[in-house]
């Protein structure tokens, strides 16, 4: 079978075994069906909690099955079944996911220095018991990473013809600092599968600003070729998809393990070298890997051959590769108040922009359209067919207002428990905080305040259908007077019932949000504005800082069935808008206008940041002429000062064949929200939220 669904022009520059391997991983039940679940006991009590979690940990590596593939160039595997399930083996203590740790840290000076590190801050005078108890803690899950890298040590020789390739790497990396680019590869690879291994699900952060050095060292001595750096690569990714298939519902891939490619350095003084980047991508281009979301960093210096190959890869479908403007990002983060810090973001493995490796993350969405409608009618939902008790509102700014105070009452609720956020006694999270910045010098868990930045974000949805609501609402109530506001009620708790030409008219006969209308996008940026306004009141709660953003991660599902049916005209249980995207079936122009509406917003103020979402039938992108207007498409969106971007090329007529026919399909891959999924792992109405997505022609 085909890797791809979407095929142009692709380079075939990976080796046939390479290729062979992809194949293996991705078109067959082999690898899946070497995943068990964990078969060890916990025991039931240890002298301190953190000591249980240590046991825990210990008992993960001495018995989580080897995986050992003659064909494979790096050596580690998460074969528990509790991996994907995101829970840890032993099933005592949670996992841990929306976050990035400092993987390029735990790489560059190796167990050793993570252990000297630990033995520093245990040496301070003023430690307490606790706090020793936690810091030994971290040394026992050091040696349980030693005894994992033993046993792979003692499995491999004779196991392929790479074994002794990789006895030699495994001698000197992860103990020590790896001293060339395949060494920087496998330490990363087995930090980042000990997390997996463990149940926790981190992004992949900055990998190109961490290998680009060995790399580039490399090259100059003539250890390795540009070729050779990429058969290395692509066996990074192949081996990324070792859970394909297993999770489903909301698809398989859903890891939170982004990358981040590109961009100014951590320092912010000067670009990374774009070698590894640009393999990165060929590598994606070639074998059509989803399991690794990919956002490029972007900026004004950015090269047209990068933005070339970041559509040549977008095109191909799956929404693999996404795009951050980074200076309105870096604004936005800085304004904020991370400062220099802001130069090191990366997202918390999904698309939330979060400081790479010193942050502790965690959002609270709510659906501000069932705020709305909460307000439009003034009183509970069992006392919404009293027409007398609802409110009468006599301009469209008195509704705002209503709005606002709900949204007021929805953040101070959540602000009031911000002192007990990010406090759990239960759980050590140690292998986690071995990875974070400052948990080890605090001698503090993650998930006790131990990171440099403890985050709680505030993410609404339905914001464009809040303002879809208001535009219908001034419109056809307050301006032209086509019916009352009570009339307008009425037919939103009927659902439209014999109303369907108004229905119809008020849907279709003015112009909504996504449309490049200077009226419609006004509207929206009202609604942005008083959010952000609100949602900002403060900065930091109890030392937990609450940035802002706008999101819903497929929460349409969701919030569809707790909503009416809306004031600019669609029916009750209908998916409506994506993150800040256009609600769908409203935007009529084409992508650059969607790409137009959504740059009139602030996006400087929005600390947490938001996604575009766009949809392009993969007949609007074919040729050297369909790979410009792609360029051209992201480029707009960076001019125009767009924050992120996310673009899927797909054909619902063959989405709907993959339904019918999923055995034809299993490498099909979609964007959905922060993650990118196999169409197949999806359940039905997933997959009908991502055909229901308006597709550019």
């Amino acid at each position: 079978m085909s890797l791809h669904y979407l095929t142009y022009d692709i380079p075939h520059r990976l080796s046939d075994k390479t290729h062979a391997l992809a194949e293996r991983y991705l078109d067959t039940e082999e690898i899946k069906n070497t995943l068990i679940d964990a078969n060890f006991t916990l025991p039931e009590s240890a002298p301190t909690l953190n000591q249980l979690f240590a046991q825990n940990i210990r008992l993960i590596v001495e018995n989580a099955p080897l995986r050992i593939l003659p064909e494979e160039r790096l050596v580690g595997a998460a074969t528990y079944l509790e991996g994907p399930a995101h829970r840890c083996p032993g099933h005592r203590f949670p996992a841990i996911s929306h976050t990035t740790i400092n993987f390029a840290k735990a790489v560059t000076v190796g167990l050793k220095g993570l252990q000297q590190e630990i033995l520093v801050s245990l040496g301070q005078p003023d430690r307490t018991d606790e706090d020793k108890d936690f810091l030994n803690s971290l040394l026992s899950v050091i040696d349980s990473m030693r005894i994992w890298r033993d046993r792979l040590l003692a499995a491999l020789p004779g196991s392929g013809p790479y074994a002794d390739t990789l006895i030699a790497l495994l001698k000197n990396v992860p103990e020590n600092p790896p001293k060339t680019f395949y060494e920087s590869l496998q330490s990363f690879w087995f930090h980042f599968e000990f997390q997996r291994l463990c149940g926790n699900w981190s992004g992949l952060g900055r990998i190109d600003q961490l290998w680009t050095p060995y790399l580039l060292n490399d090259l100059q001595a003539k250890r390795i070729t540009l070729d050779e750096a990429r058969e290395l690569l692509a066996h990074f990714w192949i081996k990324g998809a070792e859970w394909k298939g297993v999770q489903r519902g909301s698809g398989d891939a859903q890891h939170y393990q982004n990358v981040i490619l590109a961009g100014v350095d951590d320092n912010g003084v000067r670009d990374i070298d774009t070698t590894v980047a640009m393999l990165i991508l060929e590598v994606v281009e070639e074998l059509h890997i989803a399991d690794y979301p990919i956002a490029v960093r972007v900026n004004s210096r950015t090269s047209e051959e990068m933005y070339r190959q970041i559509a040549r890869v977008q095109r191909h479908g799956g929404g693999i590769v996404s795009i951050y403007n980074e200076d309105i990002v870096l604004k936005a983060l800085q304004n904020f108040g991370y400062g220099g810090h802001a130069y090191a973001f990366t997202n918390d493995g999904c698309w939330e922009t979060i400081i790479g490796g010193k942050s502790a993350f965690g959002y609270g969405p709510f659906d501000s359209l069932q705020l709305f409608q909460d307000a439009l009618f003034g009183v509970s939902p069992e006392e919404r067919e009293d027409a007398s008790k609802w409110p009468q509102f006599t301009s469209i700014e008195e509704l705002m207002d209503a709005w606002g105070q709900k949204l007021q009452a929805h953040v101070d609720n959540v602000n009031g428990w911000m002192p007990n956020y990010m406090n759990d006694p239960n759980n050590p999270a140690l292998a986690l905080s071995l990875l974070v910045d400052d948990c080890i010098a605090k001698a503090r868990p993650y998930t006790r305040r131990g990171a440099k930045f403890t985050i709680f974000a505030t993410h609404a949805g339905g914001l464009p259908d809040v303002a879809n609501s208001l535009l219908a609402i001034d419109h056809f109530v307050f301006k032209t007077h086509a019916l009352t506001l009570d009339e307008l009620r009425r037919h939103m708790l009927d659902d439209w019932q014999n109303a369907e030409e108004l229905r119809r008219s008020i849907a279709s006969s003015i112009v909504y949000y996504g449309n490049d209308d200077s009226t419609a996008d006004a509207m929206a940026k009202r609604v942005f504005d008083l959010y952000v306004k609100i949602a900002s009141c403060k900065h930091d709660v109890a030392g937990v800082l609450r940035p802002v953003g706008i999101s819903t991660f497929g929460r349409e599902l969701e919030y569809a069935p707790k909503r009416l049916a809306t004031a600019f005209g669609t029916h009750k249980g209908v998916l409506l808008a994506p993150n800040f995207s256009a609600t769908p079936g409203t935007e009529k122009h084409g992508p650059t206008a969607v790409i137009n509406s959504f740059c009139k917003n602030d996006y400087p103020s929005l600390s947490n940041g938001t996604p575009l979402d766009i949809k392009i039938h993969p007949s609007a992108i074919e040729g050297e002429n369909g790979l410009q207007a792609l360029v051209a498409l992201l480029k707009t969106f960076v001019a125009n000062g767009g924050s992120y971007l996310q673009v899927d090329v797909a054909d619902a007529k063959i989405l709907r064949d993959a339904q019918a026919h999923p055995e034809n399909y299993a490498n099909l891959s979609v964007r959905i929200s922060g993650w990118s999924a196999r169409f197949t792992t999806l359940n039905r109405d997933w997959q009908e939220m991502v055909i229901a997505r308006t597709e550019h022609h």
